[in-house]
């Protein structure tokens, strides 16, 4: 018997049907004498919707202002996911299982008071695992805690993924289970390599480069906790038959084991390809090259809430000037440019340029800790095909390489094949 906590996003929850097919894959667990917690999303859209609902209301009174409550936006963005646990339990009780939903505040699962955002500090199982030792299955629905202040507060997008890793953490599961709409973690997207290959297994900290380098399999925060807590995860699909052979395999079912490296026996030097549209560079030149200097660029942006990515600077022959270059998103140029153009006098550049349109790939594996040459192959191949690098940030694990877009399927199947990854 193992405490499996199993998560199903939105589009495994759409409907009716698909959360009578979600009832099945619990029913097989149970069945196989698991003790089983269950984190839902919000079912397929749902969340969009409120949220419109909730940005449309101010202007619906006729305000000036697009100001809203943000302890009111958890209150009502935080239904989709209550709507779906119950949902789901009566289905289950339908079908003759005991179960009962949770929300949030229930559990509790306590957060700090970032609404809309929010940070999980404390998880009490006590109460989950009692009820397990009733054989009763626990629906809880994600997204959501209790903050200090005694209010609803939603974890921000993506975090159901967090609530399950948090709760998997909480009640000492055996591993948690992530149901998506795609069958486990490719070595890129198959949508444009479709030699791309399903991984067995992926450590932790290439998961989490490839989540925050554009993979969309888990979102990044869920990635983490399972790192810091050790909770060995499953990515599996829910649109798989429930009993079709292997499914309930308590070891090794189908999908993609996110573990710990020392479960990897065979670490391959990379791992997979990630990469990131829509973004942005910019660059300011001509900047005195004095202390501080960094601090009054990057410190006006980050109270804006922009987010930097790859930092390139340039100093000049005599050392008195430097060129900056650094990345955001394309979506957050024309506010960052505003926000420059505020700090021009402290700063003291002659000149500000930005280009969108751009692309960054990424090559990940934790085998590069030990192999020299997978930048240089990288750039080797790149060359070959005429692809012009822009920018270039390396850690111990990952190379990330900022291209024109128009380059960027060409640019991931070359890397994809320049380090063997489609070959089974």
């Amino acid at each position: 018997m193992a405490r499996i906590v199993m998560k199903f996003g939105g589009t495994s929850v759409a409907d009716l049907e698909r959360i009578y097919n979600v009832a099945r894959h619990v029913k097989r667990e149970v069945e196989a004498g698991h003790e089983v917690a269950v984190v839902v999303s919000a079912m397929s859209g749902k969340t969009n919707e409120l949220v419109g609902w909730v940005q449309g209301a101010p202007k619906a009174t006729g305000a000036s202002s697009p100001f809203f409550d943000a302890r009111e936006y958890d209150a009502v963005v935080a239904s989709g996911e209550q709507v779906t646990s119950g949902l789901l339990a009566i289905t289950l009780q339908s079908m003759g299982i005991n179960a009962r939903s949770w929300q949030g505040w229930q559990i509790p699962i306590k957060t700090d008071n970032a609404h809309g955002a929010a940070r999980i500090l404390e998880i009490d199982g006590a109460e989950l695992i009692r009820r397990f030792g009733e054989g009763q299955v626990a629906v809880i629905a994600g997204f959501q805690g209790l903050g200090p202040d005694n209010r609803i507060a939603t974890l921000g997008r993506g975090g159901s993924d967090t609530s399950a890793v948090a709760i998997a953490a909480a009640i000492k599961a055996d591993r948690c289970d992530i149901y998506t709409d795609v069958d486990g973690v490719y070595t890129t997207d198959p949508r444009i390599e479709p030699k791309a290959r399903r991984m067995k297994k992926i450590a932790f900290e290439e998961m989490l480069e490839m989540a925050s380098l554009g993979a969309k399999v888990l979102q990044v925060r869920s990635v983490e906790l399972a790192m810091v807590h050790k909770v060995r995860t499953f990515v599996r699909s829910s649109f798989v038959d429930p009993d079709a052979p292997g499914m309930g395999d308590l070891l090794n079912p189908p999908g993609t084991l996110i573990c710990d490296e020392e479960e990897i026996v065979e670490q391959e030097v990379v791992t997979g390809i990630a990469y990131a549209k829509d973004e942005a560079q910019i660059s300011l030149r001509r900047v005195a090259d004095r202390p501080g200097v960094s601090a009054a660029i990057f410190g006006p942006l980050a109270e804006a809430h922009i987010n930097v990515d790859m930092i390139v600077q340039n100093i000049s022959e005599d050392g008195s000037k430097t060129d900056m270059t650094f990345t955001v998103p394309s979506g957050d140029v024309d506010k960052a440019l505003k926000v420059l153009e505020g700090a021009k006098e402290k700063v003291g550049f002659d000149v500000i340029q930005s280009e969108s349109g751009l692309v960054k790939v990424s090559v990940i594996g934790i085998g590069m800790r030990s192999h020299a040459g997978v930048a240089a192959s990288a750039f080797r191949a790149l060359a070959e095909k005429g692809i012009n690098i822009k920018a270039i940030t390396t850690s111990e694990i990952k190379i990330s390489i900022l291209i024109d877009g128009a380059y960027a399927e060409l640019a991931v199947r070359t890397l994809h094949s320049v380090y063997g990854l489609d070959k089974s």
